[in-house]
């Protein structure tokens, strides 16, 4: 995967809103970006329980009740760019070594999948939400319709480990998927990852979920 994705992420919501000089809309802001408005509220729904922005008013020009604008809060971004990929390899080295290491490696990111459900307080899961929340963590996939059964990943956002250990960072993948689902009991689930299917993508398999006796 060498193509960058398309700028629609959390991160690139909090920077329009940091280049307007006035509180922006939900609507705005996906004008702005060329996306879905639900996406940005999504993204926007993140940012509030983050505390990276708040509500403000705005003024309305037409009757009845004004639309719900937001700005940034001041501060460092939280969510902002770390250098994390030495803990990475680490990690990651240390799941290769145990035994049954794809098995591990697919606990370990429905455990991490569990975590970012409970985070963005997602109710049963879509797949247009599994796909804004692949969204936010840089897979930069491709719109979905709902009732999709397959969703296009174009980019990995640990690349540089997924090249020589794809056996088991795409298998966390794989979890982190499947975690965010079954955390929420969602009506789908993830039945397969096909990693670089092509240079530029990854093809996540959709499927209806079994309940668990």
């Amino acid at each position: 995967m060498t193509r960058d994705p398309a700028p629609t992420g959390r991160s690139a919501v909090l920077q329009a809103m940091r280049d307007a000089d006035e509180p922006m809309t939900a609507s705005r802001l996906a004008e702005l970006l060329g996306v879905h408005v639900n996406t940005v509220r999504f993204h926007l729904d993140s940012l509030l329980a983050h505390g990276q922005i708040e509500r403000a008013p705005i003024e309305s020009r037409t009757p009845g009740r004004p639309p719900h604008a937001f700005r940034v809060v001041p501060g460092m971004d939280p969510a902002g760019p770390r250098r994390y990929r030495e803990l990475a390899e680490i990690l990651a080295a240390d799941v290769e070594s145990g035994p049954d290491p794809r098995r591990r490696a697919i606990q370990v990111g429905a455990a991490w999948g569990r975590r970012v459900a409970e985070r963005e307080s997602l109710d049963d899961v879509s797949v247009q939400q599994l796909a804004a929340v692949l969204d936010e963590l840089d897979f930069a996939p491709e719109p979905v319709s709902e009732g999709a059964a397959t969703i296009r990943l174009r980019h990995c956002p640990f690349l540089e480990l997924s090249r020589h250990r794809t056996d088991i960072i795409c298998p966390i993948h794989l979890g982190l998927m499947q975690g965010v689902l079954e955390q929420r009991a969602s009506a789908i689930t993830v039945e397969r990852l096909d990693p670089f299917v092509e240079p530029d993508l990854c093809l996540v398999h959709l499927a209806e979920s079994k309940e668990i006796p």
